[in-house]
């Protein structure tokens, strides 16, 4: 969270389109916070995208839209929502249509466990580089820490919660322990 995941993943985006190539964006239904099609980072640059569904094999729409204009570059927001099979999917992009796949996404949830998608990206990605965030006490944050109406930390619920900074925090791993209860010292 405030990463700026998003906003590399525009940029990416941009520099390969002002060399004159293609790119094809890729984002989760599910993440419906900008509407639909949008790419939107938290400092306000954004792009048209691809939505796709849990189910939707990758590999056969990036195959079509590859036919039907040459594609460069696939990035992928949101990426801790692929399914294990997306993953794989996105694998065989880079390795039979020899596109460059760039994935960004959370690597945990709010309760410290790993994603689907996260857990197998980390398994099946060639290479792995972390944007990183800092905590309120100026260490580097690894952690993301949902909060409810009033502003407190919850330490239970469905692993999926669509929200922004209402919702989440970013921690260090001290600092998040510490707000689900567990003793620091």
């Amino acid at each position: 969270m405030n990463a700026g995941k998003t906003t590399t993943l525009l940029q990416s985006s941009h520099n390969y389109v002002e060399r004159g190539m293609n790119t094809l964006l890729l984002k989760p239904k599910i993440d419906d916070r900008e509407g639909e099609k949008i790419i939107r980072s938290r400092i306000g640059l954004e792009a048209e995208s691809h939505e796709f569904e849990k189910n939707d094999n990758l590999f056969q729409e990036i195959s079509h839209q590859h036919k039907d204009q040459q594609l460069h570059c696939v990035l992928v927001d949101e990426a801790q929502f692929l399914s294990r099979d997306q993953v794989k999917e996105l694998g065989e992009v880079v390795d039979r249509l020899k596109i460059p796949v760039l994935c960004y996404g959370l690597r945990t949830d709010f309760l410290g466990e790993l994603f689907e998608g996260s857990k197998c990206l980390l398994a099946w990605a060639d290479e792995l580089r972390e944007i990183k965030t800092v905590c309120y006490c100026g260490k580097k944050a690894i952690m993301t820490v949902r909060l409810n109406e009033e502003g407190k930390p919850v330490q239970a619920g469905e692993q999926i919660h669509i929200g922004g900074n209402e919702s989440y925090v970013s921690m260090c791993r001290r600092h998040f322990k510490s707000s689900l209860g567990f003793s620091v010292d």
